[in-house]
């Protein structure tokens, strides 16, 4: 006989909030004494984070369990899609600050502080984007170039999408071949995407003089692209949490929104990298 399914569930109190508490707690003391060049602060730092990581894995776990048991209506299903929803929405205003700094930077700051009014206080500053001068007291510089690595990183962040919807169709007819086969592959090009963005880091501090002292377009640069590689690293773990439980045998066609909350958030992160190519390196 089927058992009655709740319209909400209610979890037990958990004491995963207390503990991500402690987490933050640690983590803020040990960067303050840190930033006072206190020696305890490498070690309260690492503390926090482990503490975090205990509570990620513990709290994480729970939910999984919950999930696996049952004990989800669709009521509750939906109240997480509103909430991966919002989150992604979140991340949406978070990138938006950063593309309409850069905006105000190109199309109003730069082009005002060249025009006549300006002359007599700088009159050496000449108003192009990116400057191919360095700032007073800096090493020359060179701006990146869209065509080489960028555009290779391009081609793997859409290909990425690419095999992450192949593997989600293949989770809805039930071919867990081809979930796990195509899943794994885009675990690997997120992987690959940053090998390929430590290099090119590697290569602009190194030999082309780009560095966060390069004036504003430096710090706009790796700002940008930071932000977006870190992204990428989350959006991967997520992925590879979703490959571990579908190697497990975890998800049905029916039921599977942890994995397309991950999807969701993959292909924003892609989103946000065509937008990055064509304003950061590109134009």
């Amino acid at each position: 006989m089927a058992t009655h399914q709740p319209d909400y569930f209610v979890p037990q109190p958990s004491k995963w909030p207390l503990v991500g508490a402690f987490a933050l707690f640690f983590i803020g003391l040990g960067a303050a004494f840190s930033v006072n060049a206190m020696p305890s602060g490498v070690y309260s730092m690492g503390l926090g984070f482990a503490i975090l990581l205990y509570m990620l894995f513990g709290w994480f776990g729970d939910v999984i369990r919950e999930s696996e048991s049952g004990v989800y209506s669709k009521r509750v299903d939906m109240s997480f899609r509103w909430g991966m929803g919002w989150f992604i929405f979140s991340e949406v205003m978070f990138f938006a600050a950063f593309f309409g700094a850069l905006f105000y930077i190109r199309t109003i700051s730069v082009p005002e502080l060249g025009d006549l009014a300006h002359k007599m206080l700088w009159p050496d500053f000449t108003a192009m984007w990116p400057k191919s001068v360095a700032p007073n007291g800096t090493a020359p510089y060179e701006s990146m170039e869209a065509w080489g690595l960028p555009a290779w990183n391009t081609a793997i962040l859409l290909t990425s999408g690419v095999t992450l919807t192949i593997a989600h169709h293949g989770l809805l007819h039930n071919k867990r071949g081809q979930l796990k086969l195509f899943l794994l592959a885009t675990v690997l090009l997120g992987a690959l995407f940053l090998g390929l963005q430590v290099q090119e880091y590697s290569h602009a501090w190194g030999h082309m003089g780009l560095t966060l002292a390069s004036g504003v377009y430096g710090s706009t640069f790796y700002m940008m692209t930071g932000f977006h590689g870190m992204h990428v690293f989350i959006g991967a773990l997520m992925l590879t949490v979703m490959l571990l439980r579908s190697s497990k045998g975890h998800f049905k066609p029916e039921h599977h929104f942890a994995f397309e909350a991950a999807a969701w958030y993959w292909h924003f992160v892609d989103v946000v990298w065509l937008i990055l190519f064509v304003f950061v390196y590109w134009l």
